[in-house]
């Protein structure tokens, strides 16, 4: 076929221009006929209906599709209608990747995103419905110069969105000023993630990604006065705003989500200067500059350092040398602002009565259109107060009168930096005696220093599950730093020889890499306890100086004075936290024996509850027989230190399964909570009783704040994607499920959860496979959870062959039971399983007034007066 003509579409908003490429050697339509076929769009006539949406009026246009502003008729709210040119609509290869990405975007719950609703197909077109935004682009509002701060938090909200994303695995691959929203109210809102990919597809694109021969580039540029729309070409498919591209894009190679990383540079260079930093006359020259030259130096003068510093990190034209997650550069941006609004508030402080400018030390200058230097009263003044040495010496002088005045001296620590440790996680103590049976020393003074510096106010402190994801992993401070979100691990090695204890620590700052603080302990193992406190004493006055006499006290608390019943306890707190039966009755033993050698050991009853009231849940256990013994050790845990977080929350948890008194169950949490912030556990039970209640919204609160604080738990991860299963949002659900799985590879309980998941949303062979895995993983307590797909799935003749009686099965296997005969639609039998888990006092029964399995049986009479016997309100 010989060369013809060929115009390819792109996306574009209305204040694009798009630059086609010329010509092509494969592929071209028949005849060279292309423009009037691939970008025709039907024009939609106001009150045109499609499906439930009523067009109002056209807001926009692209090489992508029109844009109708339409009125949702069944929810009664305005939407925005994209509606797909013809070339995407019957091209059956970007119609495929369309669906998929539309479906990867709308699972991703973030507010900085735009909500994808619906995508479908009306008249031979498809169409996408996305949440409709009262606002207007960045790019307009980067036509009026910004105040430093509002640049900055625009720049945040955007990172936050692309965090997300990638997380979701979705790489946006066009982040600029057009693609973001600013609302009226401020608030960011990211469009078009996900469809950026429609627009990826090459003829003759490798397997690495790289262009086939022949193909030709196709360029949006924005409309900058230094950037004209000159239709030159490179070879490779270029796909993209010239202006962002990074260099691997702008070279036609294969991407990933450190592209977004440039291009979000380039955008923060934008909102921060006013200007881009890469020049060109036409679309090419820009592309040559990206991938040859470094960007144009900012000002000094109105460019706070650290700002520079992270551009030009974002910036760099190769991509190992970038920021390697978005969260490490948000993670730098929010630091940033923390430390700018601190210096406002210094200066602030001391000088509240400024009024007129002209009285200011220090006035921040910028350059305007015509060239003339002026004072810009948007710009943040700490930034020029960071730049000059008189505004260094100005800033001590502030700092000197805010303390004397009112005794802030807690704002330094000891170190290089003038702000606590704000996050820190306790990685877990390296075992170098060469003696496998002390393993349980170093989890558990992993444990002991977590628990002890949770105490700190105001210090995030990672929990134990999450920071053990990394025992026997060779991982550099830096990247624990950048995946945790800490500013700090503290590392620690010891030796045990007979009587003899030797420790090494390091608390190290996670961005610098530099050693905070370090010492060794030698020690024997009766002075254990001493140490501990001694460690946990240094450490926390390292994090902070804010610290009050109460809270060293709190930080420096040690529970037992008998290194006999210490280690005692910390076998049993290794036992339990292998979380299986025999783990548990381990658990128990030791408990039990570090309470014989110290009858007042709070915290070792409060590990005795715990181990009682968990077993039912994984075994084959009565919680008749043991939930009334884990009430009595958690009573006694309360009384011996009412102060003692976890023992608040063991009898919390036991008046939730237990006792049913929900509403004094509730403010235990609660109190929980206060006595220690950094508990996450409590946050993770308390979330659960919301469940129970059906209040899904704040339920969702709580586990969200459970799986920031212990990040890496399989369990907290798995409670909170729970809350979107029962609130019946599975596309989160699934999502969130998902992410439990990459952690652990399989674990039983998510695997079960992911497949009543994926059930509900039609994918039943797949919810076969993870209830297979569900069995292989955890076994004969999840035997019947491929009967309850079968039976969720309609299949009647497979689910029946997992029914039987009652009779024998351990708590989970009635609750699985109960749920089948549900969906088989055989209510008496059903109910008969609720009754047997109410009278059994199975904690299974609580989700039965919040499981959708349930739905069938939920308005029977019979149903009803079970759960108002538990204590739920109809």
């Amino acid at each position: 076929m010989g060369e013809q003509p060929r115009f390819l579409a792109g996306f574009a908003d209305d204040d694009l221009r798009l630059v086609f490429a010329d010509t092509f050697t494969t592929g071209a339509l028949p005849n060279g006929r292309a423009t009037d076929t691939l970008l025709r769009f039907m024009k939609l006539e106001k009150d045109t209906t499609i499906s439930h949406y009523k067009i109002l009026s056209e807001i926009g246009k692209g090489g992508m599709g029109e844009v109708y502003l339409a009125q949702d008729t069944e929810l009664d709210r305005k939407v925005a209608i994209k509606l797909l040119g013809e070339e995407f609509s019957q091209d059956s290869d970007k119609l495929n990747r369309f669906v998929r990405e539309a479906k990867s975007a709308s699972a991703l719950n973030q507010p900085n995103i735009i909500t994808i609703y619906e995508i479908g197909e009306w008249q031979g077109l498809r169409y996408i419905v996305l949440e409709y935004i009262d606002g207007e682009t960045l790019t307009k509002r980067l036509r009026k110069k910004l105040k430093f701060n509002t640049a900055l938090e625009i720049a945040t909200q955007i990172a936050s969105a692309l965090d997300a994303a990638h997380s979701g695995g979705i790489v946006h691959r066009d982040i600029k000023p057009d693609n973001v929203m600013v609302r009226k109210d401020g608030l960011v809102k990211i469009l078009d993630f996900g469809i950026a990919k429609l627009t990826e597809t090459r003829r003759g694109d490798t397997e690495k990604g790289r262009p086939g021969e022949g193909d030709k580039t196709l360029i949006a540029v924005s409309p900058r006065p230094s950037v004209s729309a000159s239709p030159n070409t490179t070879p490779g498919m270029i796909i993209g705003t010239a202006n962002y591209m990074s260099p691997e894009q702008a070279a036609g190679k294969a991407i990933d989500a450190r592209t977004d990383i440039f291009s979000f540079g380039v955008v923060l260079y934008e909102i921060i200067s006013g200007d881009l930093p890469f020049e060109g006359e036409t679309p090419m020259e820009i592309i040559a500059a990206i991938i040859n030259k470094e960007p144009k130096p900012l000002d000094s003068n109105i460019v706070p350092p650290e700002i520079e510093r992270i551009i030009s990190k974002s910036l760099r034209k190769d991509r190992n040398e970038r920021y390697q997650t978005i969260k490490g550069l948000l993670a730098d941006l929010k630091e940033v602002k923390q430390e700018l609004e601190f210096q406002d508030k210094l200066e602030k402080t001391v000088s509240p009565d400024r009024k007129e400018p002209e009285t200011q030390m220090f006035k921040a200058t910028t350059v305007d259109e015509s060239n003339q230097t002026t004072t810009n009263e948007n710009l943040h003044d700490s930034i020029t107060i960071k730049k000059s040495g008189i505004g260094k010496a100005a800033i001590g002088i502030f700092a000197v009168l805010l303390i004397s005045a009112i005794g802030l001296g807690y704002w330094f620590y000891s170190g290089n930096s003038s702000r606590q440790i704000e996050s820190i996680a306790v990685m877990p103590f390296v075992n170098e005696s060469g003696n496998e049976d002390v393993e349980y020393l170093s989890d558990g003074m992993t444990e002991s220093l977590i628990s002890s510096l949770s105490n700190i106010p105001n210090v995030s402190v990672k929990a134990r599950s999450t920071v053990f994801f990394y025992k026997g992993k060779n991982v550099s401070p830096e990247q624990i730093g950048e995946e945790l979100g800490v500013q700090a691990i503290l590392l620690g090695r010891f030796v045990q020889r007979g009587d003899d204890l030797k420790l090494s620590l390091e608390l190290v700052n996670t961005q610098t890499q530099d050693v905070i603080w370090s010492d060794q302990f030698d020690r024997k193992m009766s002075d254990l306890v001493a140490v501990q406190r001694e460690i946990a004493q240094q450490v926390a006055a390292k994090i902070s100086s804010r610290l009050t006499g109460d809270d060293r006290k709190k930080v420096e608390k040690v529970y037992t004075n008998n290194p006999e019943a210490y280690q005692a306890y910390l076998k049993g707190r290794f036992y339990w936290n292998q979380r299986t039966s025999e783990g548990f009755n381990k658990g128990i033993e030791y408990f039990q024996k570090a309470i014989q050698m110290d009858p007042g050991y709070a915290l070792a009853w409060s590990g005795l509850a715990d181990s009682y009231f968990l077993l039912p849940e994984y075994g084959a256990y009565s919680p008749l027989e043991y939930l009334p013994k884990a009430k009595k050790a958690a009573l006694k845990a309360v009384e011996l230190d009412p102060h003692l977080a976890e023992a608040q929350c063991s009898l919390a948890y036991i008046e939730h399964v237990y006792d049913w008194k929900f509403s004094q169950a509730e403010e235990r949490y609660k109190k929980a909570i206060e006595l220690n912030s950094n508990y996450a556990t409590a946050y993770q039970w308390y979330s659960e009783l919301l469940v129970h209640e059906r209040r899904f919204d704040k339920a969702q609160q709580m586990a969200k704040k459970s799986v920031e604080l212990d990040p890496l738990s399989l369990i907290k991860n798995n409670g909170y994607a729970q809350t979107y299963f029962y609130a019946k949002q599975y596309v989160e659900a699934e999502k969130l499920f998902r992410k439990v799985l990459e952690i652990a590879g399989e674990f039983s309980v998510a695997n079960r959860n992911l497949a009543k998941c994926l059930v509900a949303r039609g994918n039943i062979q797949d919810a076969l496979n993870e209830s297979d895995k569900a069995y292989r993983a955890g076994g004969e307590s999840f035997r019947l959870s491929k009967g309850l797909i079968y039976a969720a799935a309609g299949d009647k003749k497979n689910a029946e062959r997992f029914t039987s009686a009652y009779d024998g099965l351990d708590p989970r296997q009635v609750w699985d039971l109960t749920l089948i005969y549900s969906y088989l639609g055989d209510e008496a039998k059903a109910l008969d399983g609720v009754e047997k888990m109410v009278k059994g006092r199975s904690v299974f029964v609580l989700y039965a007034n919040a499981d959708p399995g349930l739905d069938k049986v939920r308005d029977n009479p019979r149903f009803k007066e079970l759960m108002k016997q538990i204590g739920f309100a109809e």
